[in-house]
């Protein structure tokens, strides 16, 4: 197939080289970035998109999604498909598929999980949301891109699960974090404490595949001096969305309020800004309770 892709950053530029290893013709277009080798370049996301079967756009947030909607929407034929892997708010992805459809395109949003890794490997996990139709016509390419893909429910529930989801983790990940740094303090190894929890009632993704200890575990940012796999202000982010759709929905969601205030701090006063967001861990230790 032809493919526009719009957004070939960290996470875009494997997702695309991807498709191309997989024998797809590729037209890519980002501001600030050189297309990975095999996608062509494109002057304007609009003309990423002429001729394109698919667009796939990968971007920052909601605000640069609806006006990147605006370029290539027109540009798009109908019967074509607009897949958005950005992880927004529920409000622009609802925004921006009302928009495809009144143009007759289809459209999917899909944020993933699975960090750099994820989109390097094609291991990455979908969210989708939209028709069935929609659904599959991405799904062949959600297949080469990553392991496994959910078909969420209608035009936002793909943003909506990873919403939930990364609220979870960024709370686990606080709370795996204080534990080791507890831990420390009662003079228990880590190693003891990472082989107790890991097979009992604590055990979670970041305690088990993405432990914030390093040497401890499969290896993970932690024993890369904490260079981020998933960076600290990305889930910053992830997490203001989720406050932000719980005012919206009126939703009583105290831990993941609490889990924005800690990283907002760490970011944006505690030299977090860079690092991966496990790198709670060194945080908690040098602190005390006072």
């Amino acid at each position: 197939m032809k493919i526009g892709f719009v957004g070939l950053g960290n996470m875009g530029a494997p997702m695309a080289a991807n498709l191309v290893k997989a024998g797809h013709e590729v037209t890519g277009f980002d501001i600030a970035n050189v297309p990975p080798e095999g996608v062509h370049t494109a002057a304007s996301a609009t003309q990423a998109a002429e001729g394109a079967d698919i667009v796939i756009t990968m971007l920052p947030n909601g605000a640069i999604l609806r006006a990147v909607a605006d370029e290539v929407i027109p540009a798009m034929g109908a019967g074509t498909t607009l897949i958005d892997c950005s992880t927004v708010d529920v409000d622009s992805a609802r925004a921006v598929a009302a928009q495809a459809d009144a143009a007759g395109i289809l459209c999917v949003d899909a944020p993933v999980s699975g960090g750099i890794g994820g989109a390097a490997a094609g291991t990455l996990t979908f969210m989708a949301g939209g028709n069935a139709a929609a659904f599959a016509k991405a799904e062949p390419l959600f297949e080469i891109m990553g392991q496994k893909a959910v078909h969420c429910g209608d035009a936002g529930a793909g943003q909506a699960a990873k919403i939930c989801n990364n609220m979870i983790l960024g709370a686990t990940m606080i709370a795996t974090c204080e534990a080791f740094a507890l831990a420390d303090k009662l003079g228990l190894e880590r190693q003891k404490m990472f082989d107790v929890v890991s097979t009992s009632s604590g055990f979670s993704w970041s305690m088990n595949t993405y432990c914030p200890a390093p040497g401890i575990g499969p290896e993970s940012p932690a024993d890369n001096d904490y260079k981020p796999g998933f960076a600290a202000e990305l889930m910053l982010k992830d997490l203001g969305l989720s406050q932000q759709a719980a005012e919206t929905v009126d939703a009583d969601t105290p831990m993941g309020a609490r889990a924005l205030e800690l990283y907002r701090t760490f970011v944006e006063d505690e030299g977090g800004k860079g690092r991966d967001f496990s790198a709670m861990l060194p945080r908690f230790a040098a602190r005390s309770r006072s």
